[in-house]
């Protein structure tokens, strides 16, 4: 009976009141109690009242004897404590049974787990469960089989939860590394028993349906001690010592220790021609585009200056809604000599816009590639005249001359209305010519709203690329669903002279758009990225739009 009451810490175990009510009920007409042993046990129940939780387990233990159990030395049931058991309920949370608080302290939140240990000795000693971290573990960070190879191999899930998933918490996520025009995409993710740094690379040009492909930069684990531990993973020589320090909110960088992993034993030109099968799947002999060729040697000079420190800022998923006309997200998408990029499209009211996340030297990653005006459709002709660039342009031409008429009115008019502000803020930020591509969401009195998801999807209709327009990729979709008119940024070298040239959208179907640059004559093709991106959604729509603001002015 004393077990029970040390393991409970307050009283008795559920079997010992089971087997009191049963005994009490045997013997419930029994009065052959002295008033002597009466004595003592109103005594000890007074002490036990005046106790309570203050005194922790120990003064529980300490008054633990034949009593607490229901019975006195001789063996005789104590009615009058096995009544007061069954009459008295539970009069604070200390006083529920252990296994009733595992569960509840299983499900609440592992932040607030430390402060519930600061009550009494009896929740920290419960809290020392392995139930509640394994669950903790399994619901906020999606671990599940892991945990028990872990716990095999001599790591609880408690030191997993303290020492490495909630001091790194803040790292999991999407995150933009500081490379200059170029950008990228960095995915932090609990990974089996680490915590892995995710570079996504996209595809090799021109395959842009190919799923993108990744390269680990950095890891965290507990496997070699009790202390978390970072590895660079950049190199060929395998992990080695790395450093990760939290600069401010939503930012961070990793620095590695050993640069010497990073070197390859050919010197400069191996790890050139590692780094272009890497990155383009092919040998620069292969390139025969000599334009092409200098970007691509300028891209790995340029990188190759941040193996050894790289800054991280975060951004998210844009949320969505059900009025968007396809399910916003990330696109990989065909950017001529530059190669393969990714977007992200997002919806703003009247207008969807692709932001880039990787850039080149001519348009920066964080700038805004496509401005869609939704209240804008474009009705295509027939196959035979879709064939003519001309005709392409001309439809296209006629709606950007009314986009400009009406911007030139707007702005005759009294100031922007909250509804034009509004709008404006959707994406603001922007420098240089954003302010005419902001009045494109201006629309005549003969515009037609933004079209639905929640509507049925309409019928596809015949597609083909205009005579004299370049592709990256030959193959492309011969039918789509609808077409607006939009502009693309194109820019000098060094982001110089930066402008909106009009063009038309195409959407496909739910994982694939285009976008025709008349001025260019060419055709980028894009495709949706469909890997698992957990921690990496908007908290609202305000969060996201101020993060798209920061992402144009890191580069601008």
């Amino acid at each position: 009976m004393a077990v029970c009451a040390r393991l409970c810490g307050v009283g008795q175990s559920r079997r010992c009141r089971r087997r009191q009510r049963n005994e009490q009920q045997d013997q419930g007409s029994d009065s052959d109690m002295d008033e002597e042993e009466g004595e003592r046990i109103v005594g000890q129940t007074q002490m036990r009242a005046d106790a309570g939780c203050s005194g922790g387990p120990d003064s529980a233990v300490a008054s633990a004897g034949p009593s607490d159990a229901g019975e006195d030395g001789s063996g005789h049931v104590n009615t009058a404590a096995s009544s007061r058991g069954n009459s008295r309920p539970p009069q604070s949370l200390a006083e529920l049974p252990p296994e009733l608080l595992v569960e509840i302290f299983s499900l609440l939140p592992g932040t607030v787990l430390p402060n519930v240990a600061l009550v009494c000795k009896k929740f920290r000693q419960i809290l020392n469960t392995e139930t509640i971290w394994r669950k903790r573990c399994m619901e906020e960070f999606g671990m599940n089989e892991d945990l028990r190879k872990m716990e095999a191999g001599g790591v609880c899930s408690q030191d997993l939860y303290v020492k490495l998933l909630h001091p790194y918490r803040h790292i999991l996520g999407l995150w933009q590394p500081d490379i200059g025009p170029y950008g990228g995409l960095l995915n932090v993710v609990v990974d089996g028993l680490f915590i892995i740094g995710w570079m996504y690379l996209p595809p090799h040009d021109p395959r842009v349906e190919d799923p993108m492909r990744r390269r680990p930069l950095f890891r965290i684990h507990l496997l070699e001690s009790k202390k978390a531990t970072v590895e660079c993973m950049y190199g060929h020589k395998g992990p080695h010592k790395g450093d990760i320090q939290t600069v401010k909110k939503d930012e961070f960088s990793t620095k590695c220790n050993q640069t010497d992993h990073h070197r390859m034993p050919g010197g400069r030109q191996e790890e050139f021609r590692t780094w272009l099968e890497e990155e383009w799947g092919r040998t620069l002999e292969e390139i025969f585009h000599e334009h092409m060729q200098e970007l691509i040697l300028m891209k790995f000079i340029y990188t190759s200056q941040y193996d050894n420190c790289l800054t991280y800022r975060r951004i998210y998923l844009p949320p969505a809604r059900p009025s968007d006309l396809l399910h916003p997200g990330l696109f990989k998408g065909t950017y001529g000599s530059h190669g393969l990029e990714i977007v992200m499209l997002s919806f703003h009211g009247s207008s969807a816009r692709a932001t880039k996340l990787t850039g080149d030297p001519n348009v920066p990653a964080g700038q805004l590639t496509l401005d869609i005006d939704l209240r804008r459709p474009v009705v295509l002709p027939d196959l035979e005249q879709q064939r003519n660039i001309e005709e392409l342009s001309r439809l296209v031409l006629r709606i950007h001359e009314e986009v400009q008429g009406d911007a030139g009115q707007h702005d005759s008019e009294a100031p922007p209305t909250a509804k034009s502000a509004e709008e404006e803020g959707a994406c603001g930020g922007t420098s240089g010519p954003e302010p005419e591509e902001v009045d494109h969401g201006a629309c005549s009195g003969s515009c037609q709203p933004g079209p639905s998801r929640s509507s049925s999807p309409p019928e596809a209709q015949p597609f083909v690329l205009p005579l004299g327009v370049m592709a990256r990729n030959e193959v492309y979709p011969r039918t789509c669903r609808k077409c607006f008119y939009g502009t693309g940024l194109i820019a000098g070298h060094g982001f110089t002279s930066p402008e909106r040239t009009p063009g038309l959208f195409v959407l496909f179907d739910e994982d694939r758009f285009g976008f025709i640059w008349l001025e260019l004559k060419s055709f980028s093709l894009y495709s949706r990225l469909t890997d698992h991106l957990p921690h990496a959604h908007a908290p609202n729509m305000e969060r996201f739009e101020a993060m798209l603001r920061n992402m144009q002015s890191w580069t601008s």
